[in-house]
């Protein structure tokens, strides 16, 4: 699996910007890649002014995302505002090349922002099947909770989408590790640059992680288009070798 890390800064509320600056970088990308992901909100910038950014699945942004994918020949990921039922979501979108879109809504709403106060939390966690791999679709704050993000299903790699501050970037560096680490399997993060409408910097540090807690590609600070590959069955056989995963505990989530 090749993926194509976009690590960005981010037009604060302007859709038409954002699209362009990461059409730009898309394009940019030469090489035949399999996947293509964006940070959190990467049409807006983490915003809690819902109810004037939010699009629908039917929206402009949906289309430019189905338009690329066919175009490159890639799934492209990353989450967006969304407007459902009058609800507002934190959508990771998942599209194929096909235009096929599967997706995952936040579940755990970041508080001390009061994203809770303004988006609806989602329930389910969401594996795609791509390409034959598992992927586990996360976003951000989700990657402080290790329960939800446990490797019971066998999947493949783990992607968490972030506009994750630099005061906080020492926790995000150990948790990608240690989700990397725990649950066997790769694990790749996209975050964000930039300073943002609230004055809070992000300094990137997007990343991709094997399932033994290697760098495949270190923290990086600069923007720009990282490609990693990613080898499955060199995962599959350390997996068979080291069968951590059998041991894992039971539980259950209640929602």
């Amino acid at each position: 699996m090749k993926i194509a890390l976009i690590q960005s800064d981010l037009y604060w509320e302007d859709i038409a910007k954002n699209r362009n600056n990461f059409e730009s970088k898309i394009n940019q990308i030469d090489s035949e890649v399999n996947l293509i992901v964006l940070p959190e909100m990467f049409s807006t910038g983490f915003t809690m002014n819902a109810v004037e950014v939010a699009e629908t699945m039917e929206g402009e942004t949906i289309l430019w995302i189905k338009t690329l994918a066919k175009q490159k020949n890639a799934a492209i990921t990353g989450s967006l505002i969304i407007k459902e039922n009058n609800q507002y979501y934190n959508r990771m979108l998942f599209i194929f090349p096909s235009g096929e879109i599967q997706y995952y809504d936040k579940r755990h709403l970041f508080t001390l922002a009061g994203e809770d106060q303004t988006y609806t939390s989602g329930t389910e966690k969401v594996i795609v099947d791509y390409l034959g791999w598992k992927i586990c679709l996360q976003i951000c704050y989700d990657l402080r909770f290790p329960v939800f993000a446990r490797n019971i299903e066998n999947y493949d790699l783990l992607i968490y989408v972030a506009n994750w501050p630099k005061v906080r970037t020492n926790a995000w560096d150990i948790l990608l590790k240690a989700r990397a680490v725990e649950n066997l399997s790769y694990v790749v993060g996209v975050n964000r640059l930039g300073l943002d409408a609230n004055d809070y910097e992000h300094i990137g540090h997007s990343q991709a992680v094997d399932y033994l807690g290697h760098y495949i590609l270190e923290p990086q600070e600069t923007q720009n288009i990282f490609v990693v590959e990613l080898d499955k069955n060199i995962m599959l056989e350390t997996r068979k070798k080291l069968d951590f995963l059998s041991d894992k505990d039971a539980f259950e989530i209640k929602i």
